[in-house]
């Protein structure tokens, strides 16, 4: 762990992560004139999931208006959910151009961070040294580290392997027999985009998963022209959408509601698959919502085509140039691509961040990841997750729950000040009542009745990764800060002296100012 020393680096804010979590607090830090901070990222170049995420088709599933920060409004989408692409290169521009660049510490990884209880700072570990933070943002999200299932055999495999999250462009899959494991988002994205080239597409399928029409249009030229000149036009697209979106959460409340949405689900399906044989494969036997909703228009049809074959029977073994399924049979494969999704309910970082009495926040968590508005833990002095526990959403665009996040981490902020203080926390019963507050509003959902295993549950069975109810609650408990359910340290500050005095001195300073 990194210790208080001269090679350390100190700022007043660290933020873990570039995609929108970290750009958008950086944004807001800097229309507040605060400028001491770095967003620490692991990569060569920042994005988040949508740099990640290059795959053939990747693509939004909001709509593209919803999909932006209402602060730094697009109006040059050139469809109606937007491609990766564009998702990416808006990051970047916003970055650019809202002064965010020369914050960002490149292929930086965190590899723990440690509160000091002598200097009340966070020290953290960096793959290129040393920092300290007074408060620390993590911001990497919940779907930023691959998981890799424990397959039988496939260290065996003597051709390309790959996660659909780190696609390799260089390997080319045209002709070759592919296997594809897992049918989540990834999946219905890319493998319309793969099938016409590939020989021939095993599809592994586990569950089948519960679709709906896309209806995605490329946007005009026109449109795109009235949104330039509009503002308040693009605003108005806006809140149609998320008036729209939001109305989808009903049928994770009301199983009534949800039948209804599966009725339009299995239209789709009805009319797209015409084999008996196929389309039972692909009737899903739990309530819609139980795992994620998928939207597509080009999934299904391209299940049909000749070289595909889905498989349900499970995966045996994986041999050097074949994969064995459960009914026997061995598929001969070229390559496999993994299409496994991530690790939201454990992440990677967990076991090697430490409070203020030395315990990670795995051995807090103890497998079910909790925290105060899903954002601040006791114990944890200044430390703020942004999409932390039960903020995820299944209904519409997480950048809603981002801003109002941001939001209440500047509360925050203002507290501290007001009160002269140089740290903030939950009151352990503040984050207690918090938490069962929200296992009492989970219950009776879909999520905790619709008869299936989902990665929004943890190790413990619990709904970890979800927000219970629509996104209008959630913004307005975040636009006020209550107080009272905070505590605060009005100790002084310990600032290091720049690394070049060449010395370890320090100096102290009284708690931070705008």
């Amino acid at each position: 762990m990194t210790h208080l020393s001269d090679e350390s680096t100190h700022v007043r804010i660290a933020i873990i992560g570039s995609g929108f979590a970290g750009i958008g607090t950086a944004i807001r830090l800097l229309q507040r004139s605060i400028h001491d901070f770095v967003i620490l990222e692991r990569a060569a170049a920042l994005g988040g999931t949508w740099r990640d995420n290059s795959y053939p088709g990747c693509a939004c599933d909001v709509p593209s208006h919803l999909y932006s920060l209402s602060f730094a409004l697009n109006p040059e989408w050139s469809r109606t959910f937007s491609p990766q692409g564009e998702i990416w290169e808006y990051l970047r521009r916003i970055a650019k151009e809202q002064g965010v660049l020369p914050h960002v510490r490149y292929q930086h990884e965190v590899l723990g961070a440690e509160w000091d209880r002598e200097t009340q700072r966070w020290l953290i570990e960096t793959t290129q040294g040393g920092y300290s933070a007074s408060m620390l943002v993590v911001a990497a999200g919940p779907l930023s580290d691959p998981v890799v299932p424990a397959l039988p055999g496939l260290a065996s495999f003597e051709g390309t392997t790959f996660h659909s999250a780190r696609w390799d462009h260089n390997y080319d899959l045209t002709g070759k027999r592919v296997a594809v494991i897992g049918t989540g988002a990834s999946a219905i994205q890319f493998v319309p985009q793969i099938q016409p080239t590939v020989a021939a597409l095993h599809l592994f399928q586990r569950t089948a998963p519960w679709i709906l029409p896309r209806k995605d249009r490329a946007i005009d030229e026109w449109e795109r022209r009235l949104y330039r000149s509009s503002t308040t036009l693009q605003r108005l697209m806006r809140g149609w959408q998320y008036v729209g979106r939001e109305m989808l959460f009903f049928p994770f409340r009301h199983l009534g509601v949800a039948r209804l949405i599966e009725h339009m689900a299995l239209r789709h399906l009805d009319a797209t698959i015409t084999d008996p044989a196929l389309r039972s494969k692909l009737v899903p036997n739990y309530r819609i919502g139980c795992k994620r909703i998928l939207v597509s228009d080009d999934y299904l049809p391209s299940l049909t085509r000749p070289n595909v074959e889905v498989v349900t029977t499970g995966i045996t073994e994986i041999r050097p140039q074949a994969i064995r399924s459960g009914d026997g049979v061995e598929r001969p494969t070229d390559a496999i691509i993994l299409a496994t999704g991530f690790r939201p309910t454990d992440p990677l970082l967990a076991p090697h961040v430490r409070g203020r009495d030395g315990r990670s926040l795995a051995e807090c968590w103890a497998g079910s990841p909790t925290a105060y508005m899903g954002m601040t833990m006791s114990t944890f002095p200044n430390l703020f997750f942004l999409l932390g526990p039960n903020t995820g959403l299944g209904h519409t665009s997480v950048l809603i729950m981002i801003e109002a996040q941001i939001e209440h981490l500047m509360r925050a902020i203002d507290l501290m000040e007001r009160r002269g203080a140089s740290t903030v926390e939950p009151r352990v019963e503040a984050q207690a009542a918090y938490v069962a507050d929200i296992d009492r509003r989970m219950q009776g959902t879909v999520w905790t009745a619709g008869g299936c295993r989902s990665w929004y549950l943890d190790a413990t069975g619990r709904n970890s990764s979800l927000w219970p109810d629509g996104t209008w609650s959630y913004r307005r408990r975040a636009a006020r800060l209550d107080e009272r359910d905070y505590i605060t340290d009005a100790a002084p500050i310990v600032r290091l002296t720049p690394a070049s005095a060449r010395d370890t001195r320090v100096t102290v300073h009284p708690p931070f100012r705008t």
